[in-house]
């Protein structure tokens, strides 16, 4: 529809759409090219620039339309990183990344479609065709990104081994740590030390009317072997990965040095597997074995699924786990401090259903959950488990126990 046909307040409310249109292309274009810059898997990187590539071209789609309509030249609001720097990604990690862009993108088809119908625009119109079908297939691409054998559709551009080959080489020389890996564990860690000591104090509560001598009593107590417990268990758990990938590691160079062919002929299956044809793998394999460091680096994260770089500090996953644990245990214990008797009682419940609502909505983080379901699942868990204990706390405390 020429400018010509549009009335001020119609043409103000297409400008606005497509300004909407171009800020969500153009997070999505920084965002995927954040992802592919810090993915440790060149395969999976080189498929989430070309993404990145197609939001840009939308978003120039997009700009050119609002140009046409005389509107003002768009500026980007959000983030450098775009959302590959929000704390959901980062504690998620990549495969949980990589699900979060496959539900977006399949938003933004929906909201597309919406717009199929209420902007009365022709020239936008023709443009959101477009748009929709490639959002579509990037709706397809990331699902077999996440299924681990990437498929591209018909008119992609195929994946350059030797693209894949550099950013291998790179990034297995310089390595990548997770940065927020210990975030995940922390929240499990305060879920854990809020629920196990909400318990303790609700029963105790029970049996000696919020007595606040014995509460506090029994939640210090509590505290204190939760987060030891809670801290020894998480240094044990690192401490034994990194045991069990170090002795995976010394299986996997003795496998290469006794059948060299065999291992490249493995590591190129894994290639194959990725998207990669067999020729293309086969000369990423050979240039990759020149360095048998290289090989074994590249053929045990293909086989372990992950790196040296990756796994868990032992020290800052023991402190983050006890740490973590005090804190959600001190949670309930707080009121008792200050207040005795069916006030500390009512006090201590509210704090801790407010604060397992808090912890709910936080675990949204490192899943795909909406965070005021994720929190009101914890909180219903958490006014169950109060009242169960505290209601036995009441019975013992009448059967002079």
């Amino acid at each position: 529809m020429p400018m010509a046909t549009l009335s001020g307040a119609k043409r103000k409310k297409v400008l606005a759409a497509l300004e909407g249109n171009w800020q969500a292309e153009m997070e999505g274009y920084h965002t995927y090219k954040a992802m592919a810059d810090r993915d440790a898997d060149p395969v999976r990187a080189q498929v989430l620039r070309h993404l990145a590539q197609a939001e840009l071209e939308h978003a120039a789609l997009w700009a050119g339309r609002i140009h046409e309509l005389g509107g003002p030249e768009p500026v980007y609001a959000g983030s450098p990183g775009g959302e590959a720097d929000s704390l959901a990604n980062r504690a998620g990690g990549i495969r949980m990344a990589l699900r979060r862009l496959e539900i977006e993108e399949s938003r933004h088809i929906a909201h597309y479609g919406e717009q199929l119908k209420a902007l009365g625009d022709e020239g936008s119109i023709a443009i959101l065709d477009h748009v929709i079908e490639d959002e579509q297939d990037h709706y397809r691409e990331l699902g077999s990104l996440l299924r681990g054998h990437y498929q591209a559709p018909a008119g992609a551009p195929k994946i350059d081994p030797k693209a894949v080959l550099d950013e291998l080489l790179a990034k297995r020389n310089r390595g990548r740590k997770q940065p927020g890996a210990w975030i995940g564990d922390a929240i499990y860690g305060v879920n854990d030390g809020l629920g196990a000591i909400f318990g303790i104090v609700s029963g105790v509560a029970g049996a000696t009317a919020g007595n606040p001598k014995y509460v506090l009593l029994a939640g210090l107590s509590g505290m204190i072997a939760s987060a030891l417990s809670m801290g020894s268990g998480a240094y044990l758990a690192a401490k034994s990965e990194r045991e069990i990938y170090h002795a995976e590691l010394a299986r996997e160079r003795e496998a290469i040095q006794m059948n060299g062919p065999e291992a490249r002929e493995l590591l190129s299956l894994y290639y194959q597997v990725k998207g990669l044809p067999e020729a293309d793998a086969l000369h990423m394999v050979n240039h990759i074995a020149s360095d048998p460091d290289q090989l074994l680096r590249a053929l045990a994260s293909e086989r372990l699924g992950s790196s040296e770089e990756a796994l868990s500090n032992p020290l800052v996953s023991a402190s983050s786990g006890a740490l973590s644990t005090a804190i959600g245990a001190a949670i309930p214990i707080i009121p008792f401090f200050f207040l005795q008797g069916i006030p500390a009682v009512i006090a201590a419940a509210a704090v801790s259903l407010a604060a397992h609502f808090a912890v709910g909505a936080a675990k949204s983080l490192i899943t795909v959950r909406s965070w005021w379901s994720s929190g009101l699942e914890m909180t219903l868990v958490g006014a169950v488990e109060g009242a169960v204990t505290y209601g036995i706390g009441i019975l013992l405390g009448r059967g002079g126990m």
